[in-house]
């Protein structure tokens, strides 16, 4: 473990219950759907990976993938997740209620940035899980990610809290405050999700000592 770690993200969401927003289009034509088996090798080059097995072991977890393909050729991924993930960035789990889903290593082929694919295929996953009965879809980047914060923006994602993480050796500090113009019950789910068990709550501080 190195001795320290620093973060500054946003926690983002997307509520079924406030009306979905419209499906976002890419600027090419494009195919959404959900990875596979059958599709490993073509993930594999998507995500460059030397081999498909890390793929095979995240989907045997009941990890799903979704990809939009552009000329029978992967575009953009990304993963999801019902439950338990964890999160490296901020060096925790986000544990997830059965009507929530998390949306995780998202990533654009270089040759298709700028054609809005990142944004469609994030819409397209909203649609898709809100089929299934999943009525609330978080997602979050660093704060310094541009591309990511806008593609959140264009698939209709709000921002919910910013966190600022920092570990010291041992002792961790997470900093959560409201986002401007956040309903505040979205605002207790995002303190539900982000604070471990090794962490105490002070107002917006979590303090803890991962053992």
């Amino acid at each position: 473990m190195p001795h320290w770690a620093v973060e500054y993200g946003t926690l983002w969401a997307v509520e079924a219950g406030d009306g979905l927003p419209p499906l976002c289009p890419a600027r090419v034509q494009v195919e959404f759907q959900e990875v596979g088996m059958a599709d490993l090798a073509d993930l594999a080059v998507a995500m460059n990976l030397p081999t498909p097995e890390p793929i095979r072991q995240r989907l045997q977890s009941n990890r799903r993938c979704f990809s939009l393909r552009v000329g029978g050729q992967i575009a953009s991924y990304g993963w999801v997740t019902h439950g338990v993930e964890c999160v490296g960035e901020l060096e925790r789990q986000f544990h997830l209620r059965d009507d929530e889903a998390y949306i995780w290593d998202c990533r654009t082929v270089p040759a298709w940035r700028g054609q809005r694919c990142y944004s469609a295929l994030l819409s397209h996953i909203v649609h898709q899980l809100h089929q299934e009965g999943v009525s609330r879809i978080w997602i979050g980047a660093s704060r310094l990610n541009r591309p990511s914060i806008q593609g959140f923006a264009n698939a209709g994602f709000k921002p919910v809290v910013d966190c600022t993480y920092r570990r010291f050796y041992r002792l961790t500090l997470l900093w959560i405050h409201q986002a401007l113009s956040t309903q505040t019950p979205l605002v207790s789910d995002a303190y539900r999700i982000l604070i471990n068990e090794h962490e105490r709550r002070w107002g917006q501080l979590a303090i803890g000592y991962k053992r």
